[in-house]
């Protein structure tokens, strides 16, 4: 049944790979890369790894593609202002021909590694609380210092963008 869901993820995950570049509209490519997002996800999930599943799905399918969906929407990209492209496949293709020989060194490379243990881990395995646990207990000084850092950033460009808006008004 593991092998039919990885599967399954795999192809979406490609899928949406594939069509995030040959779409040329920026919203269906953006939601291409929100496909293949989830699912990695997935194959996170799959793989029992708790916190990278949640990172994966907090972090890049919900911040970082709202961010680009909004900027998307935002900017309002008409079709007209696409730049042509006449060469898009041609070179989709031939970064596929120059990626096929470096895809078979490494398959032929793992295929060639020991049969290690493939039984399933115990349930405790790539839990969030000992994630936790050691980031507030041995990290907390930079934990602190990387938040007092973003809220920096967030202040400064606040700031910039009050700045350019009073420098508008004025001109």
């Amino acid at each position: 049944m593991n092998e039919i869901i990885f599967i399954g993820l795999s192809f979406f995950a490609i899928t949406g790979a594939i069509a995030m570049l040959v779409y040329k509209n920026p919203m269906y490519s953006a939601l291409g890369l929100l496909v293949s997002i989830m699912s990695v996800a997935g194959l996170f999930a799959l793989l029992n790894a708790t916190f990278l599943f949640m990172v994966q799905i907090i972090v890049y399918a919900g911040a970082i593609m709202t961010l680009i969906l909004f900027l998307l929407m935002f900017l309002n990209i008409k079709e007209e202002h696409l730049p042509k492209e006449p060469k898009k496949f041609f070179l989709i293709g031939l970064g596929v021909l120059i990626m096929i020989p470096f895809n078979i060194v490494i398959l032929k490379a793992v295929s060639n590694l020991p049969n290690a243990n493939m039984s399933v881990v115990e349930s405790s395995f790539g839990d969030i609380k000992p994630i936790g646990t050691i980031l507030y207990n041995d990290w907390i000084l930079a934990f602190e210092l990387i938040s007092i850092l973003l809220l920096v950033a967030l202040v400064g460009s606040i700031v910039l963008a009050k700045r350019k808006k009073i420098n508008k008004e004025n001109s």
